[in-house]
Protein backbone atom coordinates (compact mmCIF):
# COMPACT_ATOMS: atom_id res chain seq x y z
CA UNK A 1 0.00 0.00 0.00
CA UNK A 2 1.77 3.11 -1.25
CA UNK A 3 0.36 6.59 -0.70
CA UNK A 4 3.16 8.38 -2.53
CA UNK A 5 1.27 10.27 -5.20
CA UNK A 6 2.93 10.82 -8.54
CA UNK A 7 3.79 14.32 -9.72
CA UNK A 8 1.03 13.93 -12.29
CA UNK A 9 -1.51 13.07 -9.57
CA UNK A 10 -0.53 16.07 -7.45
CA UNK A 11 -0.58 18.38 -10.47
CA UNK A 12 -4.09 17.18 -11.32
CA UNK A 13 -5.21 17.82 -7.74
CA UNK A 14 -3.73 21.31 -7.80
CA UNK A 15 -5.53 22.00 -11.08
CA UNK A 16 -8.85 21.00 -9.46
CA UNK A 17 -8.09 23.22 -6.45
CA UNK A 18 -7.39 26.23 -8.68
CA UNK A 19 -10.46 25.52 -10.81
CA UNK A 20 -12.66 25.47 -7.69
CA UNK A 21 -11.11 28.60 -6.22
CA UNK A 22 -11.56 30.52 -9.46
CA UNK A 23 -15.00 29.26 -10.50
CA UNK A 24 -17.02 27.91 -7.57
CA UNK A 25 -16.76 30.37 -4.69
CA UNK A 26 -18.59 33.38 -6.05
CA UNK A 27 -21.82 34.18 -4.15
CA UNK A 28 -21.69 30.99 -2.07
CA UNK A 29 -23.33 32.84 0.82
CA UNK A 30 -26.13 34.08 -1.47
CA UNK A 31 -26.84 30.56 -2.78
CA UNK A 32 -26.96 29.32 0.81
CA UNK A 33 -29.33 32.05 1.96
CA UNK A 34 -31.57 31.90 -1.11
CA UNK A 35 -31.65 28.08 -1.31
CA UNK A 36 -30.61 28.36 -4.93
CA UNK A 37 -29.11 25.46 -6.87
CA UNK A 38 -25.90 26.64 -8.60
CA UNK A 39 -26.65 25.10 -11.99
CA UNK A 40 -24.00 27.14 -13.80
CA UNK A 41 -21.33 25.88 -11.38
CA UNK A 42 -22.58 22.30 -11.80
CA UNK A 43 -22.09 22.64 -15.54
CA UNK A 44 -18.66 24.21 -15.06
CA UNK A 45 -17.69 21.14 -13.03
CA UNK A 46 -18.86 18.94 -15.91
CA UNK A 47 -16.79 20.98 -18.37
CA UNK A 48 -13.81 20.44 -16.07
CA UNK A 49 -14.42 16.67 -16.29
CA UNK A 50 -15.43 16.11 -12.68
CA UNK A 51 -18.68 14.16 -13.20
CA UNK A 52 -17.00 12.23 -16.04
CA UNK A 53 -14.63 10.64 -13.51
CA UNK A 54 -17.45 8.21 -12.65
CA UNK A 55 -18.59 7.48 -16.22
CA UNK A 56 -16.00 5.00 -17.47
CA UNK A 57 -13.86 5.59 -20.57
CA UNK A 58 -16.39 4.00 -22.94
CA UNK A 59 -19.07 6.52 -21.96
CA UNK A 60 -17.25 9.83 -22.05
CA UNK A 61 -15.31 9.28 -18.86
CA UNK A 62 -11.65 9.55 -18.01
CA UNK A 63 -9.46 6.49 -17.61
CA UNK A 64 -7.89 6.92 -14.20
CA UNK A 65 -7.60 5.05 -10.93
CA UNK A 66 -10.26 5.18 -8.23
CA UNK A 67 -7.69 6.42 -5.71
CA UNK A 68 -6.78 9.32 -7.98
CA UNK A 69 -10.47 10.21 -8.33
CA UNK A 70 -10.69 10.34 -4.52
CA UNK A 71 -7.62 12.59 -4.40
CA UNK A 72 -9.20 14.95 -6.90
CA UNK A 73 -12.50 15.11 -5.00
CA UNK A 74 -10.48 15.94 -1.88
CA UNK A 75 -8.90 18.81 -3.83
CA UNK A 76 -12.36 19.94 -4.95
CA UNK A 77 -13.47 20.21 -1.31
CA UNK A 78 -10.35 22.18 -0.42
CA UNK A 79 -10.88 24.70 -3.18
CA UNK A 80 -14.69 24.94 -3.13
CA UNK A 81 -16.35 26.65 -0.15
CA UNK A 82 -19.79 25.25 -1.00
CA UNK A 83 -20.09 21.84 0.68
CA UNK A 84 -23.60 21.50 -0.73
CA UNK A 85 -22.30 21.57 -4.29
CA UNK A 86 -19.51 19.07 -3.62
CA UNK A 87 -21.93 16.81 -1.74
CA UNK A 88 -24.42 16.84 -4.61
CA UNK A 89 -21.68 16.00 -7.10
CA UNK A 90 -20.41 13.11 -5.00
CA UNK A 91 -23.95 11.83 -4.47
CA UNK A 92 -24.63 11.63 -8.20
CA UNK A 93 -21.22 10.32 -9.21
CA UNK A 94 -20.91 7.44 -6.78
CA UNK A 95 -24.51 6.40 -6.02
CA UNK A 96 -26.05 6.93 -9.46
CA UNK A 97 -23.35 6.86 -12.13
CA UNK A 98 -21.29 4.01 -10.64
CA UNK A 99 -24.30 1.63 -10.28
CA UNK A 100 -25.32 2.49 -13.85
CA UNK A 101 -21.78 1.79 -15.03
CA UNK A 102 -21.40 -1.50 -13.16
CA UNK A 103 -24.91 -2.95 -13.46
CA UNK A 104 -26.59 -1.18 -16.35
CA UNK A 105 -27.22 -2.70 -19.76
CA UNK A 106 -25.49 -1.18 -22.78
CA UNK A 107 -28.76 0.60 -23.51
CA UNK A 108 -28.90 2.18 -20.03
CA UNK A 109 -25.24 3.17 -20.00
CA UNK A 110 -25.38 4.72 -23.46
CA UNK A 111 -28.57 6.64 -22.69
CA UNK A 112 -27.74 8.09 -19.28
CA UNK A 113 -24.03 8.03 -18.41
CA UNK A 114 -22.60 10.42 -20.99
CA UNK A 115 -25.31 13.09 -20.41
CA UNK A 116 -24.66 12.91 -16.64
CA UNK A 117 -20.94 13.27 -17.21
CA UNK A 118 -21.58 16.28 -19.43
CA UNK A 119 -23.82 17.93 -16.84
CA UNK A 120 -26.85 17.76 -19.15
CA UNK A 121 -29.00 15.68 -16.81
CA UNK A 122 -29.01 15.09 -13.07
CA UNK A 123 -29.52 11.80 -11.24
CA UNK A 124 -30.84 10.74 -7.82
CA UNK A 125 -30.41 7.56 -5.76
CA UNK A 126 -33.73 6.67 -4.12
CA UNK A 127 -33.61 4.33 -1.17
CA UNK A 128 -34.97 6.00 2.00
CA UNK A 129 -38.70 5.92 2.72
CA UNK A 130 -40.83 7.37 5.54
CA UNK A 131 -40.84 3.98 7.32
CA UNK A 132 -37.52 2.68 5.99
CA UNK A 133 -34.61 4.84 7.11
CA UNK A 134 -31.82 2.97 8.86
CA UNK A 135 -33.93 -0.18 8.41
CA UNK A 136 -33.76 0.11 4.62
CA UNK A 137 -34.96 -3.44 3.98
CA UNK A 138 -38.40 -2.65 5.39
CA UNK A 139 -39.12 -0.60 2.27
CA UNK A 140 -42.68 -0.61 1.01
CA UNK A 141 -42.26 0.62 -2.58
CA UNK A 142 -43.42 -2.10 -4.95
CA UNK A 143 -42.87 -2.94 -8.60
CA UNK A 144 -45.55 -5.14 -10.13
CA UNK A 145 -44.67 -7.00 -13.33
CA UNK A 146 -46.96 -6.19 -16.25
CA UNK A 147 -46.77 -6.69 -19.97
CA UNK A 148 -43.57 -5.04 -21.21
CA UNK A 149 -42.48 -3.59 -17.89
CA UNK A 150 -43.38 -2.79 -14.30
CA UNK A 151 -45.83 -0.60 -12.37
CA UNK A 152 -44.17 1.19 -9.45
CA UNK A 153 -45.93 2.54 -6.38
CA UNK A 154 -44.27 4.05 -3.33
CA UNK A 155 -42.82 7.05 -1.57
CA UNK A 156 -39.10 7.89 -1.37
CA UNK A 157 -38.01 10.70 0.95
CA UNK A 158 -34.89 12.64 2.00
CA UNK A 159 -33.48 12.12 -1.50
CA UNK A 160 -30.53 14.27 -2.55
CA UNK A 161 -31.13 16.01 -5.91
CA UNK A 162 -34.73 14.72 -5.99
CA UNK A 163 -36.50 18.03 -6.81
CA UNK A 164 -34.29 18.58 -9.87
CA UNK A 165 -33.35 15.04 -10.93
CA UNK A 166 -34.06 14.03 -14.52
CA UNK A 167 -33.58 10.34 -13.77
CA UNK A 168 -33.60 8.27 -10.59
CA UNK A 169 -32.51 4.83 -9.47
CA UNK A 170 -35.54 3.50 -7.59
CA UNK A 171 -35.28 0.48 -5.29
CA UNK A 172 -38.55 -1.46 -5.07
CA UNK A 173 -39.92 -4.85 -4.08
CA UNK A 174 -40.66 -7.10 -7.03
CA UNK A 175 -41.32 -10.05 -4.71
CA UNK A 176 -42.22 -8.88 -1.18
CA UNK A 177 -42.33 -12.48 0.10
CA UNK A 178 -38.56 -12.74 -0.37
CA UNK A 179 -37.76 -9.72 1.79
CA UNK A 180 -34.41 -8.14 0.89
CA UNK A 181 -33.87 -10.80 -1.78
CA UNK A 182 -36.99 -9.57 -3.53
CA UNK A 183 -35.64 -6.06 -4.11
CA UNK A 184 -34.96 -4.82 -7.64
CA UNK A 185 -33.59 -1.53 -8.96
CA UNK A 186 -35.10 0.56 -11.76
CA UNK A 187 -33.93 3.55 -13.76
CA UNK A 188 -36.91 5.91 -13.90
CA UNK A 189 -37.15 9.17 -15.83
CA UNK A 190 -38.81 12.12 -14.14
CA UNK A 191 -40.99 12.64 -17.22
CA UNK A 192 -42.68 9.27 -16.64
CA UNK A 193 -46.39 9.39 -15.92
CA UNK A 194 -47.01 8.79 -12.22
CA UNK A 195 -43.57 10.11 -11.20
CA UNK A 196 -44.01 13.07 -8.83
CA UNK A 197 -41.20 15.24 -7.46
CA UNK A 198 -41.71 17.36 -4.37
CA UNK A 199 -40.43 20.88 -3.97
CA UNK A 200 -37.18 21.14 -2.02
CA UNK A 201 -37.09 20.64 1.74
CA UNK A 202 -35.19 23.24 3.78
CA UNK A 203 -32.21 21.86 5.66
CA UNK A 204 -29.88 22.94 8.42
CA UNK A 205 -26.98 23.18 5.99
CA UNK A 206 -25.81 22.48 2.42
CA UNK A 207 -28.74 24.55 1.18
CA UNK A 208 -27.39 24.97 -2.35
CA UNK A 209 -28.13 21.33 -3.14
CA UNK A 210 -31.81 20.30 -3.01
CA UNK A 211 -33.33 17.44 -1.07
CA UNK A 212 -36.90 16.19 -1.36
CA UNK A 213 -39.39 13.38 -2.01
CA UNK A 214 -40.31 11.28 -5.01
CA UNK A 215 -43.78 9.73 -5.01
CA UNK A 216 -44.61 7.00 -7.52
CA UNK A 217 -48.26 6.37 -8.30
CA UNK A 218 -48.92 3.68 -10.90
CA UNK A 219 -45.69 4.71 -12.61
CA UNK A 220 -44.95 2.54 -15.63
CA UNK A 221 -41.29 1.64 -16.23
CA UNK A 222 -40.33 -0.32 -19.37
CA UNK A 223 -38.61 -3.66 -18.84
CA UNK A 224 -35.35 -2.43 -20.41
CA UNK A 225 -35.02 0.07 -17.55
CA UNK A 226 -34.47 -2.52 -14.87
CA UNK A 227 -30.95 -2.26 -13.49
CA UNK A 228 -29.30 -5.66 -13.71
CA UNK A 229 -31.83 -8.42 -13.24
CA UNK A 230 -34.95 -8.80 -11.14
CA UNK A 231 -33.96 -9.52 -7.54
CA UNK A 232 -30.48 -8.03 -7.91
CA UNK A 233 -31.40 -4.91 -5.93
CA UNK A 234 -29.88 -6.18 -2.67
CA UNK A 235 -26.49 -6.65 -4.32
CA UNK A 236 -26.71 -3.30 -6.14
CA UNK A 237 -27.69 -1.62 -2.90
CA UNK A 238 -24.74 -3.01 -0.95
CA UNK A 239 -22.40 -2.17 -3.82
CA UNK A 240 -23.63 1.44 -4.02
CA UNK A 241 -23.57 1.93 -0.24
CA UNK A 242 -19.92 0.83 -0.10
CA UNK A 243 -19.02 3.35 -2.78
CA UNK A 244 -21.22 5.96 -1.12
CA UNK A 245 -19.63 5.61 2.31
CA UNK A 246 -16.15 5.54 0.83
CA UNK A 247 -16.53 8.65 -1.33
CA UNK A 248 -19.33 10.87 -0.06
CA UNK A 249 -17.10 12.66 2.45
CA UNK A 250 -13.91 12.82 0.36
CA UNK A 251 -14.49 16.47 -0.44
CA UNK A 252 -15.16 17.25 3.21
CA UNK A 253 -11.64 16.00 3.96
CA UNK A 254 -10.37 18.83 1.77
CA UNK A 255 -12.61 21.23 3.69
CA UNK A 256 -11.08 20.01 6.96
CA UNK A 257 -7.61 20.84 5.57
CA UNK A 258 -8.79 24.35 4.72
CA UNK A 259 -10.40 24.70 8.17
CA UNK A 260 -7.11 23.82 9.85
CA UNK A 261 -5.06 26.25 7.77
CA UNK A 262 -7.57 29.05 8.34
CA UNK A 263 -7.61 28.42 12.09
CA UNK A 264 -3.82 28.36 12.36
CA UNK A 265 -3.49 31.63 10.46
CA UNK A 266 -6.11 33.29 12.67
CA UNK A 267 -4.80 32.18 16.08
CA UNK A 268 -1.25 33.14 15.12
CA UNK A 269 -2.29 36.68 14.18
CA UNK A 270 -5.07 37.39 16.67
CA UNK A 271 -3.55 39.05 19.76
CA UNK A 272 -5.11 39.29 23.21
CA UNK A 273 -3.31 40.26 26.41
CA UNK A 274 -0.28 41.13 24.23
CA UNK A 275 0.09 37.55 22.95
CA UNK A 276 -1.19 35.55 20.01
CA UNK A 277 -4.21 33.53 21.12
CA UNK A 278 -2.55 30.47 19.63
CA UNK A 279 0.05 30.60 22.40
CA UNK A 280 -2.65 29.62 24.88
CA UNK A 281 -2.56 25.89 25.46
CA UNK A 282 -6.34 25.51 25.33
CA UNK A 283 -6.31 26.96 21.81
CA UNK A 284 -3.21 25.16 20.57
CA UNK A 285 -4.62 21.86 21.84
CA UNK A 286 -7.70 22.37 19.67
CA UNK A 287 -5.43 22.93 16.66
CA UNK A 288 -3.61 19.69 17.47
CA UNK A 289 -6.93 17.84 17.71
CA UNK A 290 -7.94 19.20 14.30
CA UNK A 291 -4.66 18.05 12.78
CA UNK A 292 -4.98 14.58 14.29
CA UNK A 293 -8.55 14.17 13.03
CA UNK A 294 -7.50 15.31 9.57
CA UNK A 295 -4.60 12.88 9.26
CA UNK A 296 -6.40 9.85 10.67
CA UNK A 297 -9.37 10.56 8.40
CA UNK A 298 -7.06 10.90 5.40
CA UNK A 299 -5.34 7.59 6.14
CA UNK A 300 -8.68 5.79 6.48
CA UNK A 301 -9.93 7.33 3.23
CA UNK A 302 -6.81 6.46 1.22
CA UNK A 303 -6.64 2.93 2.65
CA UNK A 304 -10.31 2.24 1.89
CA UNK A 305 -10.00 3.63 -1.65
CA UNK A 306 -6.88 1.50 -2.22
CA UNK A 307 -8.67 -1.64 -1.00
CA UNK A 308 -11.62 -1.00 -3.33
CA UNK A 309 -9.33 -0.31 -6.26
CA UNK A 310 -7.60 -3.63 -5.66
CA UNK A 311 -10.82 -5.62 -5.39
CA UNK A 312 -10.56 -6.33 -1.67
CA UNK A 313 -13.35 -6.41 0.89
CA UNK A 314 -14.09 -3.01 2.41
CA UNK A 315 -17.28 -3.59 4.40
CA UNK A 316 -15.69 -2.78 7.75
CA UNK A 317 -13.35 -0.13 6.39
CA UNK A 318 -16.12 1.93 4.75
CA UNK A 319 -18.12 1.83 7.98
CA UNK A 320 -15.11 2.99 10.01
CA UNK A 321 -14.29 5.67 7.46
CA UNK A 322 -17.85 7.01 7.31
CA UNK A 323 -18.08 7.05 11.11
CA UNK A 324 -14.69 8.62 11.77
CA UNK A 325 -14.62 11.22 9.00
CA UNK A 326 -18.17 12.46 9.57
CA UNK A 327 -17.71 12.77 13.33
CA UNK A 328 -14.29 14.37 12.84
CA UNK A 329 -15.71 16.99 10.48
CA UNK A 330 -18.33 17.96 13.08
CA UNK A 331 -15.76 18.15 15.90
CA UNK A 332 -13.28 20.16 13.85
CA UNK A 333 -16.03 22.53 12.70
CA UNK A 334 -16.89 23.23 16.34
CA UNK A 335 -13.22 23.78 17.14
CA UNK A 336 -12.85 26.15 14.18
CA UNK A 337 -15.71 28.29 15.53
CA UNK A 338 -14.18 28.35 19.01
CA UNK A 339 -10.75 29.22 17.60
CA UNK A 340 -12.25 32.27 15.89
CA UNK A 341 -14.26 33.34 18.93
CA UNK A 342 -17.08 35.80 18.32
CA UNK A 343 -16.48 36.23 14.60
CA UNK A 344 -16.65 32.46 14.16
CA UNK A 345 -20.26 32.64 15.34
CA UNK A 346 -21.21 35.29 12.77
CA UNK A 347 -22.55 34.07 9.43
CA UNK A 348 -20.77 36.82 7.50
CA UNK A 349 -17.38 35.16 8.07
CA UNK A 350 -18.43 31.72 6.81
CA UNK A 351 -16.84 29.81 9.69
CA UNK A 352 -20.10 28.57 11.20
CA UNK A 353 -21.34 27.34 7.80
CA UNK A 354 -19.01 24.35 7.93
CA UNK A 355 -20.67 23.13 11.14
CA UNK A 356 -24.14 23.37 9.65
CA UNK A 357 -22.90 21.48 6.59
CA UNK A 358 -21.00 18.91 8.65
CA UNK A 359 -23.99 17.82 10.76
CA UNK A 360 -25.62 16.05 7.82
CA UNK A 361 -22.62 13.74 7.55
CA UNK A 362 -23.45 11.90 10.77
CA UNK A 363 -26.91 11.09 9.33
CA UNK A 364 -26.83 10.60 5.54
CA UNK A 365 -25.45 7.40 3.92
CA UNK A 366 -26.04 5.57 7.20
CA UNK A 367 -26.02 7.23 10.62
CA UNK A 368 -23.02 7.04 12.94
CA UNK A 369 -25.06 4.72 15.17
CA UNK A 370 -25.61 2.33 12.26
CA UNK A 371 -21.90 2.38 11.35
CA UNK A 372 -21.05 1.40 14.93
CA UNK A 373 -23.56 -1.45 14.75
CA UNK A 374 -22.00 -2.67 11.49
CA UNK A 375 -18.49 -2.56 12.91
CA UNK A 376 -19.54 -4.32 16.12
CA UNK A 377 -21.30 -7.07 14.15
CA UNK A 378 -18.24 -7.62 11.98
CA UNK A 379 -16.15 -7.93 15.15
CA UNK A 380 -18.42 -10.78 16.22
CA UNK A 381 -20.37 -8.84 18.85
Amino acid sequence: MDFNWTEEDLAAKEAIVKFAQQNLNEEVDIADEDYEFPREKWQKCAAQGIQAMACGPDYGGTEQSFTRSILLMEGLGYGCHDSGLTFGLNAQMWTVQIPLLHFGSDYIKEKYLAPMGQGLIMGAHCLTEPEAGSDVYSMQTTAEKVDGGYILNGHKCLITNAPLADVAIIFALTNPKLGKWGISAFVVESSSEGYNQSTRKYKMGMESIPIGDIVLKDCYVPEENILGNEGLGFSILNHSLEYDRCTILASQLGTMQRQLETSIAYVKNRNQFKNAVGSNQSVSNRIVDMKLRLETSRLLLYKTAWLKENGKSTAMEVAMLKLHLSESFVSSSIDAIRNHGGIGYLKEHGIEKDLRDAMGGVIYAGTSDIQKNIIAKMLGL
